[in-house]
Order: structure tokens, then C-alpha cells, then sequence
């Protein structure tokens, strides 16, 4: 038998932006512009939210934990992305990886089941508006919450325990800017068959099931609304319903694209394209939907800020 010196891996080297390097200023300071914007547009509302008990229903703690996990998801990535484009050595240790890894995938995997128990939510305001607080109380909010984060986490585990797991000798040239899915298992020296199936499997899962739920409340949310003799009863309806919608299709179809398509046709070009787009443009947008759209939380904004500049030094 021929022996093969083979050396493992220790560290990652990300080629994300490689074929960008005279971009590479230019870039960090529109990432960190769009950083800096979301976790002040998510302190915002946060802050808003706890600090307005006219926003102390459902709707806004599933938002204020929402802007919560959107904050914690972009500090996982876009910090060493930011310090990566200012260093040539775009290096990352091989358990940094794995943390990073485990992190997003955690934070991911919660934010699809979360939008799924915002859209229960929904259902359960339109179409019972009448045991809404009995429905919704404090005990299921938080518990839906919670097993969102343990879904999540489970996922994330088995996901990252068998990715790490595998033997990495060949190359440690990472064409992404973090530690996501297919391109680490790219680098992978052989992995089995059953753990690709296992990987594809969860993420399809991860996605599908949350996806389902939400389109079979929001079938019974339509049926509710044109059931409704009112016509300002029914755009009110619409409009309640219609951030979380924008927000779903955007998520879904990102995540999607890259996690359930066929592995002949991954490109990586494409992947951190898509990348860029749900680690800092979605998190950027979705507060503005969920907050500019909404009377409610505007007019409670408002109410802070008055309060706040006529506070007594």
C-alpha cells in the first residue's frame, strides 16, 4: 500500500473577496456604514419596544426577539469579515471555524422557525382575535421562542459535528468570506454519502417545515380576510400581514437558493453574492419593513423621543 504525507489542516484561508482587492477599502467601508446602520436601526427598536408598554403584546416581543437575533447574526460574520478586508493574511483557525460555523447556522435555523412562530401569531390575531390573549399569552410566547432556539441549536450541532468531523488534508483555501456549509465541505478530503444526505436532509427540514406552517396560516389568514365585510377591516389585514410576508419571501428565498439546490450546480461567485445579501442587506431591511411600515411603532418612537428630549436635566 502506498502511504500519502498528507498534513491536516489547522487553518482556513478565505478567497471571498480575492478577486475584488482593489475594491477591498472601498467595500469595507459601505459594509461597515450598512453594519453600523442595523445594529442601530435593531437598538432602535429593541429599545423601543421595551421601553413603550403600548408595544408589550405578542406581535412586538416575537419582533423585539427577531431584531435580537439579526443582531447577534451579523456579529457572528460581518466583524472578521470587516477586519479580513483590511489584512492580507484572511485567515481563520480550524475551531474558529467550527465555532463560527455552529453560530450562524444556530442563529439561521432559529430565525426560520421564529418566522414561522410570527406568522402562528398572525393567524391567531385575525382569525381568533377574541382568545387572542389567552392564545398568546406571555407562557406560549416565550415557549415558542424557546423551542425555536432549541430546533435550532439541534441543528446546528448535528450539522457542524459531522462536518468537522470529516478529514481535511487537501487545500484550506475557502472561496467565501465565513465558514458556511458547502464551501467547507468542499474541502473536505472525502466525506460520506450519508452525511451529505443527513446535511441536505436537516436544511431541507430547517426550511420546509417552518415554510409549511407559515402558508398554512396564512391560507387560513386570506380565508378570514375575505370573509370580512369590511373593507378597512381587510386592508388593515393585509397590511399587518405584509412585513412578515416581505420578510419570509426574502429569507426563504435566499436560504434556498443556496441550501437546497443541486451540488453540480454550486458556484461560488454565487454563493457569496447571495451571502452578502442575508448577512448584511437582509438584516439591514428588515427593520426598516417591520418598523417604517408600521403606525403603531412609529407613533410609540415618537413618544420616546418626546419623552426622552423633554426629560429634565
Amino acid at each position: 500500500m502506498e502511504w500519502v504525507n498528507e498534513t491536516e489542516v489547522r487553518e482556513f484561508v478565505f478567497l471571498g473577496f480575492s478577486s475584488l482587492a482593489g475594491l477591498q477599502q472601498l467595500l469595507f467601508v459601505v459594509f461597515l456604514l450598512l453594519y453600523l446602520f442595523t445594529l442601530g436601526t435593531n437598538a432602535i427598536i429593541i429599545s423601543t419596544i421595551v421601553l413603550d408598554r403600548a408595544l408589550h403584546s405578542p406581535m412586538y416581543f416575537f419582533l423585539a426577539v427577531l431584531s435580537c437575533s439579526e443582531t447577534c447574526y451579523t456579529f457572528v460574520i460581518v466583524p472578521k469579515m470587516l477586519a479580513d478586508l483590511l489584512t492580507t493574511k484572511k485567515t481563520i483557525s480550524f475551531l474558529g471555524c467550527a465555532t463560527q460555523m455552529f453560530t450562524f447556522l444556530f442563529l439561521g435555523c432559529s430565525h426560520s422557525f421564529l418566522l414561522a412562530a410570527m406568522g402562528y401569531d398572525r393567524y391567531v390575531a385575525i382569525c381568533n382575535p377574541l382568545r387572542y390573549t389567552v392564545l398568546m399569552g406571555p407562557g406560549v410566547c416565550v415557549g415558542l421562542v424557546a423551542a425555536a432556539c432549541a430546533c435550532g441549536f439541534t441543528v446546528a450541532q448535528i450539522i457542524t459535528t459531522l462536518i468537522f468531523h470529516l478529514p481535511f488534508y487537501s487545500s484550506n483555501r475557502l472561496h467565501h468570506f465565513f465558514c458556511d456549509i458547502s464551501p467547507v465541505l468542499k474541502l473536505a478530503s472525502h466525506h460520506t454519502y450519508f452525511s451529505q444526505i443527513v446535511i441536505f436532509m436537516l436544511c431541507a427540514l430547517v426550511l420546509v417545515i417552518p415554510l409549511l406552517l407559515i402558508l398554512v396560516s396564512y391560507i387560513r389568514i386570506i380565508s378570514a380576510i375575505l370573509q370580512s365585510p369590511s373593507t378597512l377591516g381587510r386592508y388593515k389585514a393585509f397590511s399587518t400581514c405584509a412585513s412578515h410576508l416581505i420578510v419570509v419571501i426574502v429569507h426563504y428565498g435566499c436560504a434556498s437558493f443556496i441550501y437546497l439546490r443541486p451540488k453540480s450546480s454550486y458556484s461560488s461567485s454565487q454563493d457569496v453574492l447571495i451571502s452578502v445579501s442575508y448577512t448584511i442587506l437582509t438584516p439591514l431591511f428588515n427593520p426598516m419593513i417591520y418598523s417604517l411600515r408600521n403606525r403603531e411603532f412609529k407613533s410609540a418612537l415618537r413618544r420616546i423621543v418626546g419623552r426622552t428630549v423633554s426629560f429634565p436635566c
